[in-house]
């Protein structure tokens, strides 16, 4: 649905403008646009999402009288999604092609809109690139440099494959390339060093003789995440906004910065390789033996653990309590070679890089078992829920969103929309042997054994279509009856087991602020069991049910 309105300029002639306020793409508008990027102010490219993916580009022409939509391409791949970017100086569209393991990225010039997708470089196994435009060059950010990591490299617009890409920049061993933004006629970098900090890293691309000087700009030690953001105003394309922030540091320009809340501290941790730790606390690690410890952990797709800005994660700090981020294989905060580690046949890397980040915490006089709860969303369960039929004494209570437990049984159900994708993280169990013995090694469900279980919140979601809620449901039900097996000949009190199921939300939680706000503050409630004492003996006012009540209160069999 598209709505003009007459404006008068201050010429006094009148102007039209233009807002978008609905894409219809369907009668039932089950096909929704994915990302949409104008061309120009009457031209906007869009992609539209069928289940879970994007598949198809469409033009929508408002330039005449009578409205146009035309298909401009359409991916084949299954496993393939599609979006389309802007160029940061707004002159090329592209139309951006990825699995989870190739690329492909064709351009369209600004002023030839309607001409067909120029091809940048055909898909190739294991090549990831993405482009940005500057001067008539393509600025290329690919994984062509040592060890498969990411480079910056630069082609003529006009000649733009592989054969002529140029080498601009190349990280130093141990050190990965994490974003790119074009600022002028420089390229702004968002680096990750070997000591886990991020810097930035500035390249004049302006230089005939491609002898390319760098300027590295150092971060405060506290800083998590980066993001630039571009000028609201399109014509300043000179002008790029930086913003910085970690779990306890809400988001705020680069220049104003403050001081750390709390201490931060790496721990490496040396098992054959080095697993990053970030460790937030107010006291000094030595003192920290009954400190309250919240572990924050994923490890999937090569993704970045999560560490945005969270106000009751600060409240936790201001309570005495130290919370910890293991970047542990799987992810990407050591490069692409980190997730490389710990996919398909590799993923029991990433249980026993979380086993070693616990015991070096520890070691290391940072808060103990008894005192220690984990949380993690989504395939982050996985090695939380592995490491728990392991070693469940290394952790008092365990808070899981969305949780991924049934990794066999969903990777053999090809009816899923994830499982064709999702073969190059987890492997193919049905046709592929190895594959069907590596993930039955580690999968929480088929793993389950009677013995004493630390306390649990699974949260799901009814609506959820990355995550099958039959595969939450089996679990819960396989641990409940294990329990309750180990604790028939072993009278003693028994773990908490809370199975919290959500209507009508997706994968990634409500979209209502108070239903939102209410799941938060349950799983920092829950967080929080290490630092209460559940003993109705002791504190006769809270009202503590039996684990089988507690069970059964929310959700019955």
């Amino acid at each position: 649905q598209v709505s003009g309105a007459d404006d008068e300029n201050r010429a006094g002639s009148r102007d039209r403008k233009w807002s978008v306020q609905r894409i219809r793409l369907s009668p039932a508008e089950k096909h929704l646009a994915a990302t949409l990027k104008w061309a120009t102010d009457q031209v906007l490219f869009y992609t539209t999402a069928q289940g879970l993916r994007s598949s198809r580009v469409c033009r929508l022409d408002l330039s005449g009288c009578v409205h146009s939509i035309t298909s401009v391409y359409e991916e084949q791949q299954p496993d393939v999604f599609v979006e389309v970017a802007l160029s940061r100086d707004q002159e090329v569209l592209s139309i951006n092609c990825s699995s989870r393991s190739s690329s492909q990225v064709m351009l369209l010039l600004q002023q030839q809109h309607r001409s067909r997708p120029h091809l940048v470089q055909e898909r190739q196994p294991g090549l990831l690139y993405h482009v940005e435009h500057w001067r008539g060059h393509l600025i290329i950010l690919a994984n062509t440099g040592p060890g498969r990591e990411y480079q910056v490299l630069q082609a003529p617009l006009s000649q733009p494959s592989m054969v002529s890409w140029v080498p601009v920049f190349t990280p130093d061993p141990g050190t990965v390339i994490k974003d790119m933004d074009i600022v002028g006629d420089h390229c702004v970098l968002t680096v990750r060093t070997n000591t886990n900090h991020l810097v930035l890293t500035v390249v004049p691309l302006m230089n005939q003789e491609r002898v390319y000087t760098f300027h590295y700009f150092q971060l405060p030690s506290w800083v998590c995440v980066v993001e630039t953001r571009r000028a609201a105003v399109p014509e300043q394309t000179e002008v790029l906004e930086l913003f910085i922030w970690s779990p306890v540091h809400s988001p705020h320009l680069l220049r104003d910065w403050e001081t750390t809340r709390g201490h931060v501290t790496v721990l490496p941790l040396q098992d054959g390789s080095l697993v990053p730790v970030t460790l937030f606390h107010s006291a000094s690690v030595e003192a920290s033996r009954r400190t309250p410890l919240l572990l924050h952990v994923y490890g999937s797709y090569g993704l970045d653990l999560g560490m945005d800005f969270c106000p009751q994660k600060t409240l936790l700090l201001e309570g005495g309590w130290a919370l910890a981020y293991c970047h542990i294989r799987g992810g990407a905060e050591k490069g692409l070679s980190w997730h490389r580690q710990a996919r398909r046949g590799g993923k029991e890397r990433g249980v026993q890089d979380l086993q070693a980040c616990l015991q070096r915490l520890f070691s290391s006089g940072v808060s103990c078992p008894s005192l220690t709860a984990i949380t993690a969303h989504s395939a982050g369960a996985v090695p939380v829920a592995a490491l728990c039929n392991r070693q469940p004494h290394l952790m008092r209570a365990v808070s899981l969103q969305a949780p991924f437990l049934d990794v066999l049984g969903t990777m053999e159900d090809q009816s899923l929309p994830l499982t064709l994708e999702d073969r190059d993280e987890w492997g193919d169990p049905v046709a592929n042997p190895k594959d069907r013995l590596s993930i039955a090694s580690y999968c929480p469900r088929h793993n389950i054994t009677p013995q004493c279980y630390p306390s649990m919140l699974l949260t799901a979601y009814s609506d959820d279509s990355r995550i099958p809620l039959a595969g939450v449901l089996k679990y819960s039900q396989q641990l409940k009856e294990a329990i309750d097996t180990h604790f028939s000949t072993n009278p003693q009190p028994e773990p908490n087991l809370v199975l919290n199921i959500k209507s009508g939300a997706s994968h990634h939680g409500p979209d209502d602020f108070e239903q939102m706000l209410e799941e938060v503050m349950n799983c920092w409630l829950w967080s929080r069991v290490p630092d209460l004492d559940l003993d109705p003996d002791l504190d006769p006012g809270l009202p503590v049910l039996s684990p089988l009540q507690h069970f059964h209160s929310v959700f019955s069999f």
